[in-house]
Order: structure tokens, then sequence, then C-alpha cells
């Protein structure tokens, strides 16, 4: 039987500019009902800063498609 390998991500924080690797586990995704309420979220592991980036649509596919943890927002209109 073969192992899974994990997912690794590479990531940036924009305020203490350190470089890093983040696991699937590491990273949130929140598909909303628009371009501008989609995003993906870490936390910086150096300084602590959380950092949002919005996701088109292969960002949603490759994160989703490696586990990370999705949340569907829904429009209360």
């Amino acid at each position: 039987m073969r192992r899974a390998v994990p997912v690794v991500f590479k990531a940036a924080c924009p305020d203490c500019r350190g470089r890093f690797e983040l696991l699937a586990n590491a990273l949130r995704l929140a598909i909303g009902g628009s371009s501008r309420t989609t995003f993906y979220s870490y936390t910086c592991p150096g300084c602590g800063t959380a950092v949002r980036k919005p996701a088109g649509d292969r960002i949603v596919q490759l994160l989703s498609g490696a586990g990370v943890r999705t949340l569907r927002l829904h429009s209360t209109v």
C-alpha cells in the first residue's frame, strides 16, 4: 500500500516578509457568492499575522482538492 504524501503550499507574509511552507491543515478556504467573497487565509508562523488572499477558480480547485478546510458562505439576499 502506498502512503499519501502531504501537500505543501508555499506562502509568504506581507507584514514580516517571511517565506514558508504550509500544510493543507494550516489553510482555510471560504467560498462566497462572488469572486470578491471567495478567499483563502492562513496565519504567518513567524509573526502571527492573519493573511487573507483572494481565490479564483483555479486556486479553489487546488486547495479543495488538497483537503484544505472549506467554508461555504451564503448570501442572505
